[in-house]
């Protein structure tokens, strides 16, 4: 089943002194966007590249997730950290994950080939195929072989 998300943006006059809203279809949230926190950072206001952060994020959790589950060891939970590195001029440079979770019955070596299988197959890391996607860790809190 093909499932479509969808998101607007609005924008209002030119990109350095402009501002917009960027609108979840959900109705999940709305939130500011503009020139100065993209090429900046400006705290309370959001970015493109934070959004995407938010999407590689919660992919790779349930690509990784479900790798997991397939292999009899569920994760009783998974923390994951991206950070989306953004130049201005240049665009999107990378994004880095940091995942920690807590599995039983899988070592660390396991647990890492599971997070990077997730890293190079979760469908937004494929989206971002021209990115440099990077596991910067994978720790497994607890392992109980």
């Amino acid at each position: 089943m093909e499932v479509s998300s969808k998101a607007k943006a609005e924008w209002y006059s030119g990109l350095t002194t402009g501002q917009g809203k960027a609108h979840l279809e959900s109705g999940n949230g709305s939130f500011d966007v503009n020139w100065k926190a993209r090429s900046e950072g400006e705290a309370g206001v959001t970015t493109p590249e934070e959004l995407l952060a938010a999407a590689h994020a919660s992919c790779f959790s349930m690509a990784l997730s479900f790798a997991l589950e397939q292999n009899g060891t569920p994760p009783h939970w998974v923390k994951v950290d991206a950070e989306v590195k953004f130049e201005a001029g240049v665009g999107v440079k990378s994004s880095m994950l940091t995942v920690h979770a807590k599995v039983s019955g899988i070592d660390q070596l396991e647990f890492t080939r599971f997070a990077e299988d997730a890293k190079e197959n979760c469908p937004v890391s494929k989206a971002l195929a021209g990115v440099d996607i990077s596991l910067e860790s994978a720790t497994l809190e607890e392992s109980v072989v």
